[in-house]
């Protein structure tokens, strides 16, 4: 007697291309991580960075991959935060010790450190936070609270390619004490309150037409000034200054409401 064949259930096998994907991540920051840790050149460091580069192009697409599929997950949430602990946590940190902050010793290994372990405190919190009554993961919404784990990482590996592109020495002693400054504050942002546009729901507007402009003017300036390599840096960093700006706005203004509540009205 000839068994009927089983039917291939699509979803089940769609269901494992996100996943396949962020596994393509991990590979990437996998070996950046080797890369790094074997570096000889300026040439090394760049390979290095540049793997942080595709690993954070698979990132974006296992997101979009899992919403045309519709196979969003708990496990996808969580299989992706994993692989971003150790492609935009454990391998820029690497990277940049090895590059620059070495040159501090225990300095600098704390500050690599902690880069790590504000990232997974970062991406601990982002998940409890996305997840909806049911354990799925919820609609995400206009505001992250916290600096994203792949921002922070790419500011550091665009600093390492702007250095590499421009000619400069940014990864020498002589700069260390800055790039561990700038590691430090990358740290802090992500387990701060701070909140950053998930940019869900822009809206061609004036007020956006105007930032637009205003963002490109100044990168133009940026790569005039200095080299367009570092125009990158730059638009990164204005998306950290544009979080703190509407946090402290917000502080600000939440502050002089309450205040004038208070206030006692005039006899």
């Amino acid at each position: 007697m000839v068994r009927p064949r089983k039917k291939i259930d699509l979803r089940k096998t769609l269901f494992l291309l996100p996943n396949m994907i962020t596994l393509s991540s991990v590979f990437c920051g996998f070996d950046s991580i080797r890369r790094s840790a074997t570096a000889r050149s300026d040439e090394d460091f760049r390979a290095a960075a540049l793997l942080l580069i595709f690993a954070m192009f698979f990132d974006i697409l296992d997101g979009r991959v899992a919403r045309m599929t519709k196979t969003q997950s708990a496990f996808g949430l969580q299989i992706d935060s994993l692989a971003d602990v150790i492609s935009f946590g454990v391998a820029p940190a690497l990277l940049v010790y090895q590059w620059s902050l070495h040159s501090l010793g225990t300095a600098g290994l704390v500050g690599a450190f902690l880069f790590v372990a504000c990232g997974a405190i970062r991406l601990a919190r982002f998940n409890v936070l996305s997840m909806g009554e049911n354990g799925q993961p919820s609609k995400p919404s206009k505001y992250i609270l916290g600096l994203p784990i792949p921002g922070a990482a790419s500011i550091l590996m665009s600093i390492v390619l702007a250095n590499h592109a421009a000619g400069f020495d940014l990864g020498a002693p002589r700069f260390s004490a800055g790039m561990l400054g700038v590691t430090l504050a990358l740290s802090f942002f992500m387990v701060s309150t701070v909140k950053f546009r998930s940019f869900k729901d822009v809206k061609p507007n004036t007020r956006t037409l105007l930032f637009v402009s205003l963002v490109a003017i100044s990168s133009v300036l940026i790569s005039a000034m200095l080299k367009p390599a570092f125009v990158l840096v730059w638009l990164l960093a204005v998306y950290v200054l544009l979080g703190v700006g509407e946090t402290t706005l917000q502080l600000v203004l939440r502050f002089s409401r309450r205040r004038h509540d208070d206030t006692p009205p005039a006899s």
